[in-house]
């Protein structure tokens, strides 16, 4: 049997195969943010599926963090209810799941609060003053308690794709003068104290971390960045890091640089950078996400030790029980990359339009 369809752990969660569905947001929440039952049903339909991990699609820590409409939240004892029919749906197939806790910062429409005064197109941002980052911070231990509550088995902090903490470790973005903000150990400054709270609060459970190797933008973060950060949460006891990419300001120009020389790895955009980072950390378990279709290419990156895990997020939209498919002998997953589920975005359940 393939190493990809073995269990693994990570921390004191093990997981039935080397799997991963990454966050998803369908955007099938009402307007207080609690989950609508359709959401609830396709997370049992993906651990009926066979996925070793499931990240719960993001969850907002504050009202003033919401990123989107039909947003999740967790910012509220209120939330919690529907949250534990999400895990318990997952449990009864033997899947596990871990809440993915965000703050859309900039991106929050009602009030575009960030590390600095930002603008992007028409809009510009102000600068949150230091005791309200650090009521975001306990925000986001609050929100790890309820994930707790809610049966879930390990917390994912967001740390990528232009949120929150990916605008703090932006110097595109983050032009602070305080404990905030300037070099690269102060901006990582509000991620290190999130994880500090987070793990404060959930004690020996898993604590994840889905961050950027690049924000692929003139003034982001670099990969260069990346190592440096993950280093810093591989010597505090992070439990897994997923690569993901794409920041404020990013340019599909320059995500040339990320490519990796090996041409197996030409469809993983990041796979070149995801490289570095590896060689640099010596760490497991890491999983990258975006590109992944074939089998032949999974068992390879596993193989190399490019990763540890398998990241998908797209696939899964099509076909949930993906896994097993590729156990009983499908070759490689039936999406084909072409973004038109993306036009459900924010209106209804994401779905494959090839259907």
């Amino acid at each position: 049997m393939s190493i990809l369809f073995k269990p693994y752990r990570i921390r004191g969660m093990e997981i039935r195969n080397r799997f991963m569905r990454s966050a998803t947001t369908s955007a099938y929440a009402d307007e207080e943010g609690v989950l609508r039952e359709p959401i609830i049903q396709l997370y049992e339909r993906l651990s009926e599926g066979q996925i070793g991990l499931i990240v719960k699609g993001h969850l907002y820590v504050q009202d003033e963090g919401k990123a989107h409409a039909g947003m999740a939240g967790i910012s509220h004892d209120y939330h919690i209810p529907r949250l534990i029919e999400a895990t318990d749906a997952v449990h009864r197939h033997g899947g596990h799941i871990v809440a993915q806790i965000n703050h859309a910062g900039v991106v929050h429409q009602e009030d575009r609060a960030g590390p600095s005064v930002y603008s992007e197109g028409e809009w510009v941002s102000r600068e949150m003053p230091t005791d309200e980052v650090e009521g975001v911070v306990e925000a986001y231990g609050d929100a790890a308690e309820r994930a707790m509550q809610a049966g879930f088995d390990g917390v994912q902090v967001h740390g990528a794709h232009g949120y929150l903490v990916s605008q703090f470790l932006s110097r595109q973005v983050n032009r602070r003068e305080d404990r905030y903000g300037g070099s690269l150990e102060k901006r990582m400054r509000f991620l290190l104290d999130v994880y500090d709270e987070v793990r404060g609060r959930v004690g020996n459970e898993p604590v994840l971390i889905k961050i950027n190797c690049d924000d692929f933008s003139p003034e982001g973060f670099t990969v260069a960045d990346s190592i440096k950060v993950c280093e810093k949460l591989v010597e505090k006891g992070i439990d897994h890091i997923e690569v993901s990419g794409g920041g404020r300001g990013s340019s599909t120009d320059l995500r040339e640089r990320a490519k990796h020389p090996d041409p197996v790895y030409e469809n993983l955009p990041f796979a070149g950078h995801m490289s570095k980072i590896r060689k640099r950390l010596g760490f497991s378990p890491m999983a990258l996400v975006y590109g992944f279709r074939d089998l032949e290419t999974m068992e390879k990156a596993v193989s190399d030790g490019l990763v540890d895990m398998i990241s998908m997020s797209r696939p899964f939209i099509r076909e949930p029980n993906l896994v097993e498919r590729l156990k009983n002998g499908q070759a490689r997953a039936e999406c084909i990359r072409c973004d038109e589920c993306r036009k459900y975005f924010g209106k209804e359940m994401m779905r494959c339009l090839l259907e």
